[in-house]
């Protein structure tokens, strides 16, 4: 999951600190989420869902 984040975050050239503080995430849950110590919960995934402009399915779906 983390992986497809850091990516919209690539595309759309801004950081992971901008986006906590435009969704009130914190840059603490997204180091989280890339080491492994925390799973991303529904809510979250909405939230950057809707900031990215993008269906919830494309943080839970797998690729393959």
């Amino acid at each position: 999951m983390y992986e497809k984040f850091a990516k919209l975050i690539e595309e759309r050239n801004i950081t992971a600190y901008q986006v906590a503080k435009e969704t009130g995430l914190t840059s603490t849950l997204f180091s989280e989420w890339k080491s492994g110590k925390a799973n991303p919960k529904v809510d979250k995934l909405l939230k950057l869902a809707e900031y990215f402009d993008v269906p919830l399915e494309y943080f839970v779906k797998e690729e393959g």
